[in-house]
């Protein structure tokens, strides 16, 4: 049980080489195909501007975006060499969320940044729109630490929903290599009714027959945010990963995320794995 085929959105950002150390890390585990992606966002220029600006102020910003990207393919292209792994380099042009959505569907996991809050609106959205809409799982790299192991200690986030068994499947190929699984009740009172009187405990039981490491830990702080309560439970265990499915809609473009899957978003310490 593995991952094949990782693709990583690599971007200009301080962040892009930490992403990349734990990409190589995870193709390397799997014996994976590692494709790199950087894609060339159009300006944003408000249309009362655009009539004043010549062309070659356009020419001067698309060399510009060209040049960045030949700069993070030679990193990408260098490291990757220097494992020994199967590796491509992308650059494509477009609208991120559109590009990064449709390549991913070409991979079996997807490798993006946590939003940094330092970033522009439209980088805010990125990762929940692939997380939304690709169909593919979703590994997000906190934009803040460094991460030594991954899925050593995993926490399952599970409240009995499609999304949460979606994630678990997805996660399978690390939670099989995992020293430790937990199970936590991610949200107590929703998700679907389970046969068990112990919450987690029935998925604990399939994850046991798929040969994973796995305890139920039914504990739960009802007094507080689920999402902190999740989090904190994961700095306990000194767990390495969260897995949890990721819950919203888009409808014409406007994406409307549950509020688990937006705290976490924004305040994730370790690397989360999501699925929609």
């Amino acid at each position: 049980m593995t991952y094949r085929d990782i693709l990583v959105h690599m971007d200009s950002s301080k962040h892009a080489g930490r992403r990349l150390d734990l990409a190589i890390r995870l193709a390397t585990e799997h014996g994976a195909h590692l494709t790199g992606l950087y894609v060339m966002a159009p300006p944003y220029i408000p249309t009362y501007m655009a009539a004043q600006l010549s062309a070659e102020v356009f020419e001067a910003q698309a060399a510009m975006a060209r040049e960045a990207a030949d700069l993070a393919g030679a990193a990408f292209n260098e490291r990757t060499a220097a494992a020994g792994l199967s590796a491509e380099w992308r650059a494509a042009s477009g609208f991120p969320a559109d590009v990064v959505s449709l390549q991913a569907r070409y991979a079996s996991l997807v490798i993006m940044g946590q939003p940094d809050p330092e970033d522009d609106a439209g980088t805010r959205e990125l990762a929940t729109q692939v997380v939304m809409e690709s169909g593919r799982p979703v590994l997000l790299v906190p934009w803040a630490g460094n991460f030594e192991t991954l899925g050593e200690s995993v926490v399952v986030a599970w409240n009995a929903s499609r999304e949460s068994a979606r994630a678990v499947s997805d996660a399978l190929p690390i939670l099989s290599r995992a020293r430790q699984v937990t199970v936590i009740n991610a949200s107590p009172g929703t998700g679907e009714e389970s046969e068990s009187e112990l919450p987690g405990a029935d998925i604990a039981v399939h994850l046991a027959r798929c040969d994973v490491e796995v305890e139920s830990d039914p504990s739960f702080a009802a007094d507080i945010d689920p999402a902190e309560a999740l989090l904190s439970r994961a700095a306990d265990l000194g767990a390495d990963l969260i897995v949890m499915g990721a819950w919203g809609h888009s409808r014409l473009r406007e994406l409307v995320t549950g509020g688990v899957t937006r705290h976490m978003l924004a305040h994730m310490t370790v690397p989360v794995l999501m699925s929609h």
